[in-house]
């Protein structure tokens, strides 16, 4: 039997997603996720809150790079992944992300607008999606092969 390495998140974005090309016309999307969970102690409400790194790759993360921002409010499905790297002193360093595998835009209806960006008006673009209330993205990615 092997095993199950699945997240369910519903966070904030920290940040606009960072958008890059990579060989190949392959586009990642990257951005931070915030967590928020609140518990009482000795009285007192306290709110703790835990920062996630996500990736997006492909499709993914065209339908991102057109729909996130900053603060918009997300449910993301994915997986765990570690990878390691050495900095440049040459010392390894260890980087955890959550590899989405689809998201759901939550929030009010002015929410599931593109989100604006610096692309000229006149530009032609691909047409993507129009999302609905509650809109989920999934993008079939069989093909697994992360250049990382």
């Amino acid at each position: 039997m092997s095993g199950i390495n699945k997240v369910i998140l519903v966070g904030h974005l920290g940040k606009d997603p960072e958008v890059r090309h990579l060989e190949g016309n392959v586009t990642v999307a990257s951005f931070p996720l915030a967590t928020s969970e609140s518990y009482n102690k000795d009285g007192k409400r306290i709110e703790q809150t835990e920062w996630h790194n996500i990736v997006m790759w492909r499709g993914l993360a065209d339908i991102a790079a057109k729909y996130l921002a900053k603060g918009k409010l997300v449910y993301i499905e994915g997986k765990l992944r570690t990878r390691s790297y050495e900095d440049k002193e040459g010392h390894k360093k260890y980087s955890t992300e959550i590899v989405a595998e689809n998201f759901t835009l939550l929030g009010r209806k002015t929410d599931f607008e593109p989100a604006s960006s610096s692309t000229n008006q006149n530009e032609e673009t691909e047409e993507m999606p129009k999302p609905e209330i509650g809109g989920k993205y999934a993008v079939d990615d069989s093909e697994n092969d992360l250049p990382f």
